[in-house]
């Protein structure tokens, strides 16, 4: 049964992410490109050189190689969109699927898993997906809620009933409609929290993962992140990718989550619209989304590469 209100104390323990980022890799190309036609907007890494992309269009998975840029499509799509996604420790791509909830994805064979009708809810858009040793936790971009699929014993999957909604509340304040407003999730340095940031008003929120509350995380004068996508945390380390302004924000953030200092800005002549992030060997991936061209059989897509 798909469930409201708080967790169960104890269910979704924040700890460690699951996806590893460790080992080491040949300096690789600045531009990886990918199939004409992809349309790809989430990438996740995890411990080898492979960078794992989504496709807008039929929502299939390709898997590239940081070292050489070639790739390969290791899921055939449903049909239906990948949004953002995640690797986990046991070869699994947790995929959200926009309008279609969620699925589980086997990288090695491309066999889909399971799949989880997120919400009855609409309009609905389940937009990114972050881990946790315990949980798989996705935003949704069209309705005030978070949702979390609890991992069993040994990483069990759970049954198609078991997604438990959060309701966001707090300092969240949901622009109705069809507006981005949840997109992409991380947690904070001490892991006891979650961190989400809400596009279309350029806020940071600090999310309790137990009833949902959010505060919004003081980032002192740093302008506000519109356009906010992606989101990677690296120690105490967050990077924001702002998809439109062809940027990412570097902020420095307390452990606990509630306030950040602003570092950098990176750019690159290379980005366009890059949507979300993910990190090997000191170097950061994104793939271009090209939001603002419009999509064919013939258009090309890349995934740039920046050091941190």
């Amino acid at each position: 049964m798909l469930m409201a209100g708080a967790m169960t104390a104890g269910a979704v323990l924040l700890g460690s992410p699951a996806e590893a980022v460790a080992g080491s890799a040949k300096t690789g190309p600045g531009v990886i490109p990918l199939p004409d036609g992809f349309r790809p907007e989430g990438i996740t890494i995890g411990g080898g050189p492979y960078a794992y992309l989504g496709s807008l269009g039929d929502g299939s998975i390709y898997r590239a190689d940081l070292r050489t840029g070639e790739g390969r499509i290791v899921s055939t799509g449903p049909g239906t969109p990948s949004v953002g996604l995640k690797l986990d420790g046991r070869g699994r791509l947790f995929v959200a699927g926009r309008g279609e909830g969620a699925r589980v994805v086997d990288a090695r064979t491309g066999e889909i898993l399971a799949s989880y009708r997120l919400t009855t809810a609409t309009p609905t858009f389940a937009n990114d997906v972050f881990l946790t040793p315990r949980t798989a936790w996705f935003t949704d971009s069209f309705q005030p809620a978070l949702y979390a699929l609890p991992l069993g014993r040994g990483g069990a999957l759970p049954d198609t009933d078991d997604v438990v909604r959060i309701t966001l509340s707090g300092d969240w304040s949901q622009v109705p409609g069809e507006v981005v407003n949840a997109n992409g999730i991380t947690r904070t340095p001490d892991g006891k929290a979650l961190l989400v940031v809400q596009s279309g008003v350029g806020g940071l929120h600090r999310v309790d993962p137990r009833t949902g509350v959010t505060k919004l995380v003081d980032l002192g004068d740093a302008a506000p992140l519109t356009n906010g996508d992606g989101l990677l945390l690296i120690g105490r380390t967050l990077y924001v990718v702002q998809n439109r302004q062809n940027a990412i924000d570097v902020f420095t953030l307390a452990a606990d989550g509630t306030s950040g200092v602003f570092q950098k800005r990176v750019t690159d002549p290379d980005f366009d619209v890059p949507t979300t992030v993910a990190e090997y060997n000191g170097t950061l991936y994104l793939p271009n989304a090209r939001f603002t061209t419009t999509p064919t059989p013939d258009t090309m897509y890349a995934v740039v590469a920046v050091k941190r």
